[in-house]
């Protein structure tokens, strides 16, 4: 373009006005929600825009990159590893990174745990568990077809994750498409009682095949969290009648709880374990189902039509798998387990301090997680919300408040002034709404 005589160059445009032309996001109405943070990079608990903003990872970009963003030592790993073997079909071929990630983290599992199926995501290892507790069933001549799961669970988008989920807001225009699913409430309690009458009668009337939970702590639920004893009573009745257990330990999994795995937690042990998320340390994506050895027996047999015939491209791509495995060794260094402690004590502390503040209708903690229900009632999606949202952005803070919820699970390597800038944005926040009180 010539103006006065002179070449004119037009301005780069940003990110975000490059990203409306043919993005679609997810979970977002883009009528509704037009506004968009370009994000150009991140370093251990921080994300940083294109001006050049910061912004504390209070939610470890959805409960993955808990060891912070671009760790030195598995992005050094992962990057030797693709000089040697990038990707290969995992269906008749076997590799390194595979077989050792399968020998380490058997010994971090619950004890029963023997066998490992590999995917590709959150989704798809529910998408697992359930197909091999239906076919479980199946191959031992017991057909049953139905799914138990809790109230307002959330285990993920694909068909049969969804199927077994209880938010509508994701799941209302597919119910006439889904698995038979019966669903219960939480326990609240160390002694379920009315739970359990409703289970005996689910138990007498239905064929239940299998029980899907998410272990203390139900993440899209606005991390309503549960009882231990009382989740282990039921669990304890469900595996009496011949009910296969799934603890969904995607966003539990690997620490967030104070334990490795939730499910350490509660006496009952589970026959399938679902994990992903901080699996990888949110480097790349994969998913983990693991079972008992007796699960993986119904299966092994003459006849070729009782193998599980589920597979996945990217089945324990080995790039993947090594991210895993620098992550596990991150896991059980002495630095990372004082994180997680200094993050639950913090969290502990500061629940204390704003519990009695007039727009504080709840607040609880396990673990890494905390989270504050706001006295007012708000939709999970809408303009109060972003408000919030943009509230904490403005004080360099990055969360996703669910609906009157605000939570935070922060990387285990954060700074206690970054944890500190959380919790400041946090009670800003507080200010403002006391006042309007």
């Amino acid at each position: 373009m010539k103006s006065n005589g002179q070449n004119r160059i037009a301005p780069e445009k940003s990110l975000v006005e490059r990203d409306r032309k043919h993005l679609w996001h997810p979970l977002t109405q883009h009528k509704l929600q037009s506004d968009l943070l370009g994000i150009t990079r991140a370093e251990g608990a921080m994300i940083y825009d294109e001006a050049g903003k910061g912004y504390v990872d209070a939610i470890s970009s959805w409960y993955t990159c808990v060891y912070g963003h671009c760790h030195p030592y598995i992005l050094q790993k992962v990057s030797d590893q693709m000089r040697h073997l990038d990707q290969v079909v995992f269906s008749g071929l076997t590799h390194e990174p595979a077989v050792r990630l399968s020998e380490e983290l058997i010994k971090m599992l619950p004890g029963n745990q023997k066998k490992l199926f590999f995917s590709d995501n959150g989704s798809t290892t529910v998408e697992v568990a359930v197909k091999m507790a239906l076919q479980y069933h199946f191959n031992r001549d017991s057909p049953r077809n139905v799914i138990l799961a809790f109230e307002d669970g959330f285990h993920g988008d694909t068909f049969g994750a969804m199927s077994v989920s209880g938010l509508s807001v994701y799941n209302g225009p597919f119910r006439d498409f889904t698995l038979e699913v019966q669903r219960i409430p939480t326990p609240s309690t160390a002694n379920p009682s009315t739970i359990l009458a409703e289970l005996d009668q689910l138990i007498e009337k239905k064929r239940l095949a299998a029980f899907i939970y998410e272990p203390l702590i139900q993440g899209a639920a606005a991390m309503k969290m549960h009882h231990a004893e009382g989740l282990s009573i039921l669990l304890r009745r469900l595996r009496e009648a011949g009910v296969l257990l799934i603890a969904d330990e995607v966003m539990t999994g690997f620490g967030k709880t104070g334990s490795c795995f939730a499910s350490e937690q509660v006496d009952e042990k589970p026959d399938i374990i679902c994990l992903s998320k901080a699996l990888t340390a949110g480097l790349l994506p994969m998913g983990i189902t693991s079972c008992t050895q007796e699960i993986y027996d119904a299966f092994y047999s003459d006849d070729i039509a009782k193998g599980f015939f589920h597979g996945h491209t990217y089945t324990a791509n080995p790039l993947s798998c090594t991210a895993a495995l620098a992550a596990l060794e991150l896991y059980r260094q002495p630095g990372i387990q004082e994180g997680i402690d200094f993050i639950s004590k913090s969290h502990l502390e500061f629940a204390s301090q704003i519990a009695q503040r007039p727009s504080v209708a709840d607040v609880r903690c396990k673990g890494v997680v905390f989270a504050m229900d706001l006295s007012r009632q708000l939709p999970r999606y809408g303009a109060m919300r972003d408000k919030l949202y943009h509230h904490f952005l403005e004080k360099g803070v990055y969360l996703r408040p669910l609906g009157n919820t605000i939570y935070f699970l922060p990387p285990y390597i954060i700074e206690p002034e970054q944890l500190e800038r959380v919790y400041r944005a946090a009670e800003s926040l507080l200010d403002e709404l006391d006042k309007q009180s």
